[in-house]
């Protein structure tokens, strides 16, 4: 009996067991078919429930969008929080960047300097596209180009580098220089237009040959993103058209959009907190949520010698080490360098980053105030906004700069040209955008809260004569006019009654160089100099913001995961 009872027992244990694993498959084809639900939810309207990205028509959206492509040349700097500004201490006792706790959302900064040999490539397009024999383009390459008269000396033997420093090959990945802060900002929107036509091709909207198109002068026009995304029949000199990639559906002609997710946005000079935060790098002593520490220069330590078994003694940067030392010695050059160095001659940062400290220090996108007003803001902190709108004409449409060309004449004197042919006319905000707004009230905020007459302690807001008024900055007013026959007019500035070099065209330069001390070395130290002067110590890296999530990684932590 005990054993025919056993038996029945196993029957309907085994039964039992069919049932919870029948169950569980049930269990799991539900849930498998809410997947499924859940995965083609994203072509379904949450909003409306209609169809997206339907055949028949309808709203049309990049749903397939994972995140954005890391742009040529960059890495990925991922945002935080950290501590701007001087953190050791202010012997020269400038008091000009006080520290200040700041947040960085992510971008992306390029690896290395701008070389010459990237340089050479802008040089060459804009050679091709606008050739300087023709009288009409002769100021666009003749602003681009670099000042190579900056490596003379009166007391020094330059002239090597004068001629064959920016074109020679064995000069060709050292960093460009002499090249200003306009001419830098310039060279940041030609390669952004460069890189997306890249990327239009890639993706088929472009016919690939479309690329070369201005270059072999097959079409009178070129490329502009933001032409394209507003009027895309005007770029190529109206003739895109003809150059349409495999997207093309019969004679109807597809134009990728902000929304299609396939344009990049613009690559520019990084502001001073980006620079200074990709250059500290204090991600490498991150533990947790905290930082082990400060760092004095890009790299652990306290010094400027390589502490590792491998290269021990050897520096860590390029840089002037003392009165007349910029390299060592004959058979012991520690540095491996006397003037500029090859980019990636030293080790990265943390980041990825090369040459964060030494070799040349490099303009960023600041306008120089030795105040940093975190009173106002503490997130992504910039000065220099001067917000513009795309001008519009009388039939409703963006104005495009079809045939003409608008250039500036710097305070020295050379021409540089601010849009070319094929871009879009930009006009300042007016009340439209600013009236009972609290966040801007007008478009050149350069000034704000930092000398202006709302900030300034003498400003003489009521005085009759300009010059006579009491301002926080009173810096030398130059100017160049042109005669009517075309001759430039040098007026020089030569009272003696300035009381500073500070205006809304200094820009902040970072990092030390090659001919600068190791104090200059610390990612907080700040300079400035005026946006039209070059010199031969300062270059230039450029940056892009990120679209979409902060971090690269999710997260895996459980306050992190997403809500069931």
């Amino acid at each position: 009996m005990p054993r025919f009872l056993s038996t029945q027992a196993q029957i309907m244990k085994k039964h039992s067991i069919k049932v919870v694993l029948s169950c569980a498959a049930i269990m799991v084809g539900i849930t498998g078919c809410k997947n499924s639900s859940l995965s083609s939810s994203k072509n379904i309207s949450r909003a409306t429930g209609w169809k997206i990205n339907a055949k028949e028509g309808g709203f049309q959206y990049n749903s397939d969008f994972k995140e954005q492509e890391t742009p040529p040349g960059t890495v990925f700097i991922e945002g935080g929080t950290f501590t701007k500004g001087r953190v050791q201490d202010d012997v020269m006792h400038d008091w000009n960047n006080t520290p200040t706790q700041q947040h960085v959302q992510s971008f992306y900064m390029d690896e290395t300097e701008v070389t010459n040999k990237m340089y050479m490539e802008y040089l060459d397009y804009l050679k091709k596209v606008y050739p300087p024999e023709n009288p009409r383009y002769e100021n666009i390459y003749k602003g681009a180009l670099p000042d190579t008269l900056v490596w003379r000396n009166r007391l020094g033997f330059n002239e090597t580098m004068t001629n064959n420093y920016l074109r020679h090959p064995a000069y060709a990945e050292y960093p460009v220089v002499g090249v200003n802060w306009v001419q830098a900002t310039q060279f940041a929107e030609w390669r952004t237009d460069r890189v997306n036509e890249l990327m239009l091709a890639k993706e088929g909207y472009l016919q690939e040959e479309a690329l070369y198109s201005a270059l072999n002068g097959e079409v009178e026009g070129t490329f502009s993103t933001e032409a394209y995304l507003n009027n895309p029949e005007s770029v190529y000199g109206g003739q895109i058209d003809s150059l349409q990639g495999k997207k093309k559906k019969d004679s109807i002609p597809v134009f990728a959009k902000r929304s299609s997710g396939v344009l990049m946005p613009e690559y520019r000079l990084p502001t001073e907190t980006e620079w200074e935060y990709a250059a500290q790098a204090l991600v490498g002593t991150r533990e947790y949520n905290n930082y082990r520490g400060r760092k004095k220069y890009p790299w652990e330590g306290d010094y400027t010698r390589n502490g590792q078994r491998v290269g021990r003694g050897d520096q860590l940067a390029n840089f002037k080490q003392g009165k007349g030392d910029y390299g060592g010695i004959a058979g012991w050059s520690d540095d491996g360098a006397d003037i500029t160095a090859p980019v990636k001659s030293y080790k990265p940062n943390d980041f990825g980053l090369y040459d964060m400290a030494g070799n040349v220090s490099e303009w960023v996108a600041d306008v120089y105030r030795p105040i940093v007003d975190d009173e106002i803001s503490d997130f992504n902190y910039f000065r220099g906004n001067i917000y513009t709108k795309k001008a519009i004409g009388e039939d409703g449409k963006v104005k495009i700069l079809k045939d003409s060309i608008v250039y500036d004449t710097l305070p020295n004197g050379r021409i540089v040209a601010i849009n070319l042919p094929g871009e879009i006319k930009e006009e300042p905000v007016g009340e439209e955008e600013t009236y009972l707004r609290i966040n801007f009230s007008k478009s050149d905020n350069r000034g704000y809260r930092d000398g202006d007459p709302g900030s300034s302690r003498f400003f003489e807001r009521f005085s009759d004569d300009e010059d006579d008024a009491r301002r926080m900055y009173d810096s030398p007013q130059h100017k160049v006019e042109r005669d009517s026959t075309g001759k430039i007019l040098r007026q020089y500035d030569t009272s003696n009654f300035r009381t500073s070099l500070i205006n809304d065209e200094v820009r902040v330069y970072k990092g030390g160089s090659w001919r600068d001390r190791a104090y200059w070395l610390d990612p907080a130290q700040r300079r400035y100099l005026p946006q039209y002067m070059a010199t031969d110590d300062i270059g230039f890296r450029c940056a892009m913001s990120r679209v979409g999530s902060k971090s690269k990684t999710k997260n895996k932590s459980v306050r992190h995961k997403k809500a069931k």
